[in-house]
């Protein structure tokens, strides 16, 4: 085996090992900066938490091979003016019809976020159902369908840790944007918007199941999915994962909380 030669002084010094290139791609947690991982977006953005493993289990319960990933839970930052295309556009006829309704954009509209050619509007909860209506009514922006509402748990996001996402579709303009609204674990109470749009009458029983977040004003709000007497809110990120023992042809297979770890 030949010796590695040393570089000469004054020349091209060798890449640090925590920079090397990896042999599957580049380690996202050394080289934050690579533009090659799915959604990385560098050191934009804020910082709510830390990942590791390919599903996030912390307990040892990381079967996937890939325990030794270190990932960092970022969401977008705020975007600035102009946001390019039509977004300002609609940014500027929403903050004109909430200012003709005596409101203050600025206490409404808590940020607004334009990633991956994509604008969402995060909304302080209490204004949510003027928002939406707003977005519906106003001629210039005529946002008259709600495809409905999904939700994320993000428990490291204190004092927001519930995220409801309500995608509007502006038929008359072609248009799609997004608002998003938080709540935290201790408080997790939205408004409904099925008084605006009526369709999102399952939607909002389906996040409420799932999720655990209550929608003030919601003609019927009962799980949909789970059975009633069900305990807990089975998408939550810090839901046990649970389970029982499997038998497949005289093997026995440990429910997912109980299987070793390969890593």
């Amino acid at each position: 085996m030949s010796e590695q030669k040393k570089p000469e002084a004054g020349g091209e010094k060798p890449e640090p090992p925590e920079r090397a290139q990896q042999p599957g791609g580049p380690n996202p947690d050394l080289d934050v900066q690579a533009q090659n991982l799915p959604g990385q977006r560098g050191d934009a953005g804020e910082v709510i938490g830390v990942r590791r493993g390919m599903f996030g289990a912390n307990n040892g319960g990381d079967t996937s091979g890939y325990g030794g990933l270190v990932r960092s839970v970022r969401l977008p930052g705020a975007a600035n003016r102009p946001y390019g295309g039509w977004f300002d556009e609609v940014a500027d006829e929403l903050e004109g019809a909430l200012e003709e309704q005596g409101l203050v954009p600025e206490d409404v509209i808590g940020k607004t976020v334009v990633d991956r050619d994509e604008i969402t509007f995060h909304i302080e909860r209490d204004f949510l159902p003027t928002v939406a209506r707003t977005l519906r009514d106003d001629p210039a922006l005529r946002f008259e369908l709600c495809t409905g509402v999904s939700a994320v748990h993000f428990p490291g996001d204190a004092g927001r840790e519930l995220h409801a996402v309500y995608h509007l579709r502006s038929i008359t303009h072609n248009r799609l944007i997004r608002l998003e609204v938080s709540a935290p674990d201790a408080d997790p109470h939205v408004p409904s918007l099925v008084a605006v749009y009526p369709t999102n009458d399952w939607h909002e029983r389906e996040v409420y199941d799932f999720f655990g977040l209550v929608f003030d004003g919601h003609p019927a709000l009962t799980r949909i999915m789970m059975p009633d007497d069900w305990q807990g809110f089975p998408q939550r990120k810090d839901y046990p994962l649970g389970g029982i023992p499997v038998e497949y042809k005289g093997a026995q297979i440990p429910a997912p909380d109980q299987r070793r770890s390969y890593t």
